[in-house]
């Protein structure tokens, strides 16, 4: 599948996010996730209007507790598992974990798994964790095969929103290797190339942010790739 990440502080106005919905409700991306390490504005609207417009699902991908609305499909209930700050594993769950409960929405426990990806990103600077080193991927399936065995439903190896390089294959192949759960890759995929590369090493769910606002019409390009692999 292909995800489309939303930071709610670049479509901050009516304007922007008018000219968002209208390029995803044209788009062969299977789903929306929006979220981001550090928001300013109000995640509920921009959640309700991609739900109203878009017509794809919206779950969401929450850096703080603070970034939980019921207005969404579904939320990715994440741990970051390679990092060592309790806030991160579980201090931010805590606080929002009676609000998610209540509004019934479907909550998939996710371990989210820092790759470094060339450069110091936001997610790693806001949460005070070193990624795994790239050429580390014994200690990424390590920390996979601990996920899998607390029982999270499913593995995000992440570079890094902006990040200079993607998640190598060789992690993503390993851990597809080792573990049963569905895997998301995330960060610096910004060309054919590196999706191909992601996807040959058995991503199950590529997510694309900054290589969509830079150009909108690499998406449906992605799009088409993912779908001859399928075949």
């Amino acid at each position: 599948m292909l995800a489309l990440l939303v930071d709610p502080d670049k479509v901050g106005d009516a304007a922007a996010r008018d000219i968002l919905i209208n390029r995803i409700s044209t788009s062969k991306v299977d789903l929306v996730l929006v979220g981001g390490s550090l928001i300013f504005s109000d995640i509920d609207d921009t959640v309700v209007a991609l739900k109203q417009g878009c017509g794809k699902p919206v779950v969401l991908f929450p850096g703080l507790s603070s970034h939980f609305t019921p207005s969404a499909d579904a939320i990715l209930f994440l741990s970051l598992l390679s990092g060592r700050n309790p806030e991160f594993l579980i201090g931010n769950q805590v606080h929002a974990a009676i609000p998610i409960m209540k509004s019934g929405m479907e909550v998939i426990p996710t371990a989210y798994i820092l790759i470094d990806g060339g450069r110091t990103t936001s997610v790693e600077y806001m949460s005070n964790t070193r990624p795994i080193p790239a050429n580390k991927p014994d200690i990424a399936l390590a920390t996979a095969a601990a996920a899998q065995l607390l029982g999270f439903r499913m593995i995000y190896l992440e570079a890094g929103s902006g990040a200079l390089n993607h998640v190598p294959k060789e992690v993503v192949a390993l851990v597809k290797q080792h573990v049963s759960l569905p895997v998301i890759v995330g960060g610096g995929i910004r060309t054919e190339e590196s999706l191909r590369e992601v996807l040959d090493g058995g991503a199950d769910v590529v997510v694309v942010g900054t290589a969509f606002e830079e150009n909108p019409g690499l998406i449906d390009r992605f799009a088409d790739t993912i779908t001859c692999r399928k075949r």
